[in-house]
C-alpha cells in the first residue's frame, strides 16, 4: 500500500474545500421556502389545558412521562399543536367503547 503525504497546504486546502461544500448545502436548506402546510403552529399551555380539557397538574404529568413533547423558550412551554391533535387522534375511541352509543 502507497504512504501519502498530508502537508499542512494539503489540510488548509481540504478545510476549504469542506468549508465550500457545507456553505453550498447550507444555502440550499436556507433558499427553500417552507410550504405552508409544513409551517408549525405553536401554542401555550393554557391553550393545550383548553384543547384536552384539563388542569395544569395534568398537561405537567403528561410532560413529564413523555406523552406529551414540548419546547422551553425561556419559562415559556410551546406545544406543537400538530402533536396535540395527533395525541387526540391516536387515543380516540370508538363510540360503543367510550359508551356514548344509545
Amino acid at each position: 500500500m502507497a504512504t501519502s503525504i498530508i502537508t499542512p497546504d494539503d489540510l488548509e486546502q481540504f478545510k476549504w474545500e469542506l468549508l465550500d461544500l457545507i456553505k453550498q448545502q447550507l444555502d440550499k436548506k436556507v433558499d427553500k421556502p417552507v410550504p405552508a402546510n409544513e409551517k408549525r403552529v405553536w401554542i401555550k399551555s393554557h391553550q393545550v389545558q383548553r384543547m384536552l380539557g384539563i388542569s395544569p397538574g395534568t398537561l405537567q404529568n403528561l410532560r413529564i412521562n413523555g406523552t406529551i413533547p414540548y419546547t422551553k423558550v425561556g419559562g415559556v412551554l410551546f406545544y406543537n399543536k400538530e402533536d396535540i391533535e395527533k395525541i387526540l387522534e391516536n387515543n380516540m375511541r370508538n363510540r360503543e367503547e367510550s359508551g356514548l352509543c344509545p
